[in-house]
């Protein structure tokens, strides 16, 4: 099970708490590619930049392919680069978490610093970049198998969701 979202929607947090409820496994895609290279993700980007970045975090969503009774949060981004979708659909079911831009910049605010790609932006630049990126990214998000809206999100309610979707 893929949990698809912006950043700053809620994925890790949901997607641990949908595999405790489901007894499966819990994989962050930016975890493994900061274990695997051996470097923070905000290191990552300011050393290397955003192109290698989408890559190689292809390259781990890839070979999250061979994972059973697992629920993985991806990056914000995973979804919109190297048909990754296509592969998602094809090898699990992915849910996104949609979020009103107003909500996740509010949300951004308060964890700026961990996130490469808004660092230095002030709240003004913030809305622009989300609703920016949001509308670009949206054609990736809505291929998901399901949309969950992410405030209040209720892991029960998304348990039943994804059972009524009888793909798991």
């Amino acid at each position: 099970i893929y949990i698809l979202g912006f950043m700053g929607v809620g994925k890790s947090t949901t997607a641990k708490a949908l595999a405790r409820k489901l007894g499966y496994d819990f994989v962050d895609t930016d975890k493994l590619l900061e274990k695997k290279f051996k470097i923070n993700i905000n290191n990552f980007f300011s050393k290397y930049g955003e192109e290698l970045f989408r890559e190689l975090e292809h390259e781990i969503l890839l070979e999250t392919f061979n994972y059973n009774k697992c629920v993985i949060a991806t990056g914000g981004g995973l979804p919109c680069y190297f048909d990754a979708m296509d592969k998602i659909n094809a090898n699990g079911v992915s849910i996104f978490l949609k979020m009103d831009e107003k909500s996740i910049v509010n949300r951004l605010m308060a964890s700026k610093q961990k996130r490469p790609l808004i660092n230095d932006l002030s709240e003004e630049e913030l809305l622009n970049f989300v609703e920016k990126e949001l509308n670009s990214r949206k054609k990736y998000y809505e291929k998901a198998s399901l949309t969950i809206p992410a405030l209040n999100l209720n892991i029960d309610h998304l348990v039943a969701k994804i059972s009524e979707h009888n793909s798991y």
